[in-house]
């Protein structure tokens, strides 16, 4: 019989009495430690860290979106390319995991749902981060955040800057594609409209993808991006009234209607649009 596997004759560090281990870097003492049930209910300790782990990968997507951003700003379009696919990865893995929440039955979330009192995912302020950041702008959604100043701040200071898309509108026109100076210089905290002159300037690089490669392949990853986006949106509508029928959401809203209205909801409407003009 062979000898067991001593890692330590490798050179793998085995004393952590004074370095940092890979719990130090992870912090996950905190991490491991968050999850603090208000029932007895077995299926409680999943939904938490659903939406923790969700929460986690919005963090994420914050730090490629807001990088993202700058790297429009700054005229440099292929760093941007690589952090829209990875942000599109983001939410592909947020998909996936609707599929876990749905073992969880009608019968199983009733016995923690007034645990809940009036959470609910529609307060989460990272998601109407993620919203305000690729331009889905609407300044009603604050309310739910004003109970925490430094979360209004942040949602607030969001809306002064220009969008995602505004940002690559502003590409298109210095590209010599002629964008609207109403869209250009319009309010930026305010929903955005589809408009002719921005079909018109996003048709032109369809039609002529040789010529205005880095545009078309921009165009391309935003609606990679919205396509992950969308099936987020969906899986969240499906799994919920598998969850809870038509019933109202915890936080108020009127639940699966009201998630099925957000479906409707398109953030760069000239992307999807053309496709039928072509």
């Amino acid at each position: 019989m062979t000898d067991p596997y001593n890692p330590a004759e490798d050179g793998a560090e085995m004393s952590f009495d004074a370095k940092m281990s890979y719990s130090d870097y992870l912090a996950l003492d905190e991490i491991l430690t968050a999850q603090h049930p208000r029932s007895q209910a077995h299926d409680e300790m999943l939904f938490i860290i659903q939406h923790q782990t969700s929460e986690l990968w919005m963090r994420l997507a914050i730090h490629e979106l807001t990088a993202t951003r700058a790297a429009l700003a700054a005229g440099q379009l292929r760093p941007a390319f690589k952090m829209l696919a990875r942000v599109a990865r983001i939410f592909e893995q947020l998909n996936n995991a609707w599929d876990v929440l749905r073992t969880m039955t009608p019968s199983d979330y009733t016995h923690f749902r007034p645990s809940l009192g009036q959470s609910s995912g529609f307060q989460s302020w990272q998601y109407r981060l993620i919203e305000f950041i690729v331009g889905n702008r609407n300044p009603a959604m604050l309310k739910p955040h004003e109970h925490r100043p430094d979360v209004l701040a942040r949602l607030t200071a969001e809306l002064a800057e220009p969008s995602l898309y505004d940002l690559a509108l502003r590409a298109l026109d210095d590209a010599g594609l002629s964008v609207p100076a109403a869209i250009l210089e319009r309010d930026l905290s305010q929903a955005y409209a589809a408009d002719a002159g921005v079909a018109a300037a996003w048709t032109e690089v369809y039609k002529h993808p040789a010529k205005h490669w880095e545009l078309y392949e921009l165009s391309e990853k935003l609606v990679d991006f919205e396509d992950y986006f969308r099936r987020w949106r969906f899986n969240h509508v499906t799994t919920v009234e598998r969850v809870i029928g038509f019933k109202r959401g915890t936080g108020g809203t009127s639940g699966t209607a009201y998630l099925r209205r957000m479906l409707e909801v398109e953030i760069f409407p000239e992307l999807w649009h053309l496709r039928t003009d072509l």
